[in-house]
């Protein structure tokens, strides 16, 4: 059958019309992103949030009462800036108490040291422990370690974190805090101390999270300040028999209810698809918990609020959590996930912010390899706000990592972490580690990614699998 020229004159107008109507919405939704960039940069609104949370609350170890005083914070914070829900969902979290610490060392060179109990640990005797050092460069040195080597000993893992702008020197020492006790205490150990997972110089030193393994006895585990480690590293030089004595009093008093704290923008033509933006609101004992996390609650909180306040909402629903205990294994964002298994079908997109208050210099997705390029094209208008494309292997951020696996696309925000690390998990993580300037920054990237995947049509399932 032969088309008449009125039927392609037809076609060809309404497909010309349609490409016009798309090229309309496309440059209003950039538009609306320049908008929200420029507000948000103009104002205070992230830093007055942080410094709420840290001088009103302070640090907050889920677990404890701070912990419930932040999540009404929180509630009382969210409800006063426009959301159209704010509610929380109880989540059980373990309840340890940190005590004393302090070390020495006995001999050859009797002097004071600087540590801390890492998150977990059980504490000493009464009148502590005395016994010598054995050192090792890392935690796989300890592992190949002949028992015989580390029987009786107080195992020291002197393993440097190295400084990168993107932070991966963390995950290269972290295993010797998160899994050494385990690795000293099946060689016969009678308690481990690391030096910090951290960049500075201070002498201060880093808490963190460590884990026993079932059937391996349980050692008090704690970490030094990097001088610290520098000194028994000289003195073991000069004298391979160093004695240390170590006296430690933490608690595990069982379990207590925590609440993630949700707050949400309705979308206003797909209200049940969702984009989901996020921070932790717990945070260790030592500081004011302000880099970690206060930062990233103000950055996901102050950019819902301009999007709140637009006069006309997007289309899904922009939904704020404010997870609860990831300092103690992500456990606000594991139960997420299973909480809401049933709609994580519906969530778009997930982004978590946990790494401090550096700039944002690069945005990275994980979605279908077939959704890259027109994901990226989107979200262009953000390069004008310093955030250059990335690549397509995001992992989205701590409590939002395990929700690739169950297809759900995310994409991760990179901050410039140079001194992060120098600061994380110490006394000294405090608001005036924080420049205004640079929390407005990202403020604004989150409120534009925010807003343009809660408008993008670009299908981003299904996810590729990642090599193993």
């Amino acid at each position: 059958m032969k088309s008449s020229p009125i039927t392609l004159l037809s076609t060809l107008f309404f497909t010309g019309l349609l490409a016009c109507q798309n090229a309309l919405a496309t440059d209003t939704n950039q538009s609306v992103s320049q908008k929200l960039q420029q507000e948000a940069l103009a104002s205070s609104l992230a830093f007055d949030i942080v410094e709420s949370l840290t001088v009103e609350v302070g640090p907050r170890l889920a677990g404890s009462e701070k912990d419930l005083i932040a999540v009404q914070w929180a509630e009382k914070k969210l409800t006063s800036l426009g959301f159209d829900k704010v509610y929380k969902e109880a989540v059980q979290v373990p309840v340890w108490q940190r005590g004393e610490a302090k070390a020495n060392i006995v001999s050859p060179y009797a002097q004071p040291l600087v540590i801390t109990a890492l998150g977990g640990s059980i504490g000493t005797p009464e009148d502590g422990i005395s016994a010598p050092i054995v050192r090792f460069e890392t935690l796989d040195a300890l592992k190949q370690a002949d028992p015989s080597q580390v029987t009786g000993k107080i195992v020291f893992i002197d393993h440097i974190t190295p400084r990168f702008k993107t932070g991966k020197g963390y995950g290269m020492t972290v295993g010797g805090r998160s899994r050494g006790a385990i690795a000293a205490a099946e060689k016969g150990a009678l308690a481990i101390v690391i030096r910090s997972i951290g960049t500075d110089h201070d002498r201060m030193a880093h808490t963190g999270m460590m884990r026993y393994q079932e059937g391996v006895d349980k050692i008090p585990a704690a970490a030094m300040s990097n001088p610290d480690a520098d000194l028994i590293t000289l003195m073991l030089k000069r004298d391979p028999n160093v004695v240390m004595h170590l006296e430690m009093s933490p608690k595990n008093l069982g379990y207590a209810t925590s609440y993630n704290v949700i707050a949400e923008v309705t979308g206003s033509s797909k209200p049940d698809e969702i984009v989901l933006i996020g921070a932790h609101l717990d945070s260790w004992d030592e500081g004011t918990g302000a880099i970690d996390d206060g930062a990233g609650v103000a950055i996901v909180t102050a950019a819902g609020h301009y999007i709140a306040q637009l006069p006309t909402k997007p289309a899904r629903t922009v939904r704020v959590v404010l997870y609860a205990a990831e300092e103690l294994g992500l456990i606000g964002g594991k139960s997420y996930a299973k909480e809401h298994q049933a709609e994580l079908a519906k969530h778009y997109i997930a982004a978590e912010s946990d790494f401090g208050a550096g700039r944002i210099y690069q945005i990275d997705f994980n979605v279908a390899d077939k959704a890259f390029a027109a994901v990226q094209a989107h979200t262009s208008s953000m390069q004008d706000n310093g955030v250059a494309p990335g690549n397509n292997k995001a992992s989205g951020g701590p409590d939002v990592s395990m929700l690739p696996g169950y297809g759900v696309p995310v994409a991760s925000l990179r901050q410039d972490g140079s001194d992060y690390f120098d600061y994380h998990h110490t006394p000294n993580d405090t608001l005036d580690k924080i420049d205004p300037k640079a929390l407005a920054q990202n403020a604004a990237a989150y409120a534009q990614f925010a807003y343009l995947m809660a408008q993008s049509e670009i299908e981003l399932r299904p996810l590729t699998p990642k090599a193993k």
